[in-house]
């Protein structure tokens, strides 16, 4: 946390990821028992920096906060809790961008709850929690090489 507060004045956008919102699922799956404490706080520090996102005339961010969250099949990523976190403990209007895109990899065949792709429910449901929560700063770019399964 020491380095971020030393950034602060010089960076103007920030993109961290949130993958995770449980410590049990984080220490499971990426071997990071304190992800969503370590995580939250940087993110609080970094929204405290520079705020939420400003887009200009062209479209082009120019200073915020642009949070990144995968969803992950069966909700290891805990999609509601990011949400949440975001909206009670740093801002509702925060730029959001869910993404869809997780495909199994490497030693994912280890973990079954991890070794299939994303469903279109699973993510319309994530989109839906953003939404029903009051966020409205959703990326709004949709692949167009979705695959319903």
């Amino acid at each position: 946390m020491t380095m971020l507060r030393l950034l602060d004045g010089i960076i103007d956008i920030y993109m961290p990821d949130m993958k995770y919102s449980d410590a049990v699922i984080a220490k499971r799956y990426s071997r990071i028992p304190d992800y969503p404490k370590v995580n939250q706080a940087a993110v609080k520090e970094m929204h405290r920096q520079v705020g939420d996102l400003t887009i200009d005339q062209q479209g082009i961010a120019v200073r915020g906060l642009l949070v990144r969250h995968l969803v992950l099949p069966n909700n290891l990523a805990g999609t509601e809790g990011v949400i949440q976190f975001l909206c009670e403990q740093v801002s509702a209007q925060t730029y959001l961008n869910i993404m869809n895109q997780y495909c199994p990899a490497y030693k994912s065949h280890h973990y079954p709850a991890l070794n299939r792709r994303l469903t279109n429910r699973e993510y319309q449901s994530a989109v839906e929690l953003a939404e029903s929560a009051g966020m409205t700063n959703l990326d709004q770019r949709r692949s167009r090489f979705w695959r319903i399964i």
